[in-house]
C-alpha cells in the first residue's frame, strides 16, 4: 500500500525544510497518545493524517474499558494503514504487579496489538525482569519500545542512569527507547516545571548516544517540538502527541509554520527573502 499522499500543492511549492522521511520510516516517527477516540474519530484521523502517524498508543489502561469488538476493529483498521498500535506501558506495569504479565502479552497478541511498551514509570522493576519482558515480547512477534523515566512530578533520573538503562534496553533488542514526558510535558524527564527543556540534560544524552535516532522524545508542547526540530532536524522522533496536533506537528517538521519556517530562512541566508524588491499594489485611495 502506498502511504505517501498526493498533495495539492506539490506541483507549486516545496517544503521549506526538506528531507522529511516518508512511511514506512525508521526515523522521523510520530507517536500519538489516544485517551479515548471513538471508531469514527479514528477513521477521520487516519483519513486526514494517516501518512504522518507511525504509532498510536492507547494511553495508560484505557484499552481495558473498550468493548472487545470495537477495540479489535480499531486495531485492525490502524494496522491496515501501517500504524503500529499498542497499550500504554502503565497497563503492562499493572500486569507485572499482579504477576500476570505473560498472560497480558498473550492477550495483547490475541487482540491484534503490534507493539508493546516496557516501562517502570510507576513501579520498581529490576533489570532482569525488564530484560525478560523485552525478550518475551519480541519472541511473540511484537515491535518492542521501552521507556526511561518516572511519572512522578519533579523526579528526574540522573543522566548517567538514563544512559545506562537506554543502552541496556537497546542491547536487549528494543526498537526505540522513549524518554518520559507524560501528557503534560512539564516537571518530568528533560522538562522543567514550565515545560522548557533542560538543555544540559538533553545535550548530555544526545552526545553520549550512539545515535539519537534510537530515541523517541515525548514532547507534547509546541515549544518543545520546535526546539527539538531545530536541534536534531525534521526527522527527530516524537511521542505523546495529541491526535488533534498531528497536522500542526507535521507542519512544524516541514517548515510550514512560522516557528520553523525561520529555520529555512536562516539556512538560506536572511538576505534571500529581501534581495528582490517587493512590488506593492497601488493604494485603493489617495
Amino acid at each position: 500500500m502506498n502511504f505517501v499522499p498526493q498533495r495539492p500543492w506539490d506541483s507549486v511549492l516545496d517544503d521549506p525544510l526538506t528531507g522529511r522521511n516518508d512511511k514506512p520510516r525508521l526515523s522521523g516517527l510520530s507517536m500519538l497518545i489516544d485517551t479515548g477516540l471513538g471508531i469514527r474519530e479514528t477513521l477521520d484521523l487516519v483519513e486526514l493524517a494517516g501518512a504522518y502517524i507511525d504509532f498510536l498508543k492507547l494511553g495508560f489502561g484505557t484499552s481495558v474499558l473498550y468493548p472487545r469488538s470495537l477495540l479489535q476493529n480499531k486495531i485492525n483498521f490502524l494496522r491496515e494503514h501501517d500504524i503500529h498500535v499498542y497499550p500504554g506501558g502503565t497497563l503492562l506495569e499493572t500486569a507485572v504487579l499482579q504477576n500476570r504479565w505473560k498472560e497480558f502479552l498473550r492477550q495483547a497478541k490475541n487482540l491484534g496489538f503490534s507493539a508493546i511498551e516496557v516501562s517502570d514509570g510507576t513501579i520498581v522493576m529490576d533489570r532482569k525482569l525488564r530484560q525478560q519482558l523485552i525478550q518475551e515480547a519480541r519472541n511473540l512477534g511484537f515491535l518492542v519500545l521501552s521507556e526511561v523515566g518516572k511519572k512522578e512530578s519533579g523526579i528526574h533520573l540522573p543522566v548517567e542512569e538514563q544512559l545506562d538503562l537506554i543502552q541496556h534496553d537497546l542491547d536487549a533488542g528494543v526498537f526505540k527507547v522513549i524518554i518520559e514526558g507524560r501528557e503534560s510535558g512539564k516537571s518530568v524527564g528533560i522538562f522543567e516545571a514550565n515545560g522548557s527543556i533542560r538543555r544540559d540534560d538533553m545535550e548530555r544524552l544526545a552526545n553520549r548516544l550512539r545515535s539519537v535516532d534510537s530515541i523517541i522524545w515525548e514532547a507534547p508542547l509546541k515549544s518543545q517540538q520546535e526546539e527539538l526540530i531545530a536541534r536534531f532536524g525534521v526527522n527527530v522522533n516524537f511521542g505523546n502527541l495529541q491526535p488533534w496536533d498531528i497536522m500542526s506537528v507535521e507542519s512544524l517538521r516541514r517548515g510550514l509554520r512560522s516557528d520553523t519556517l525561520r529555520l529555512a530562512v536562516d539556512s538560506e541566508g536572511k538576505q534571500s527573502l529581501t534581495e528582490t524588491p517587493l512590488i506593492l499594489p497601488a493604494p485603493l485611495f489617495r
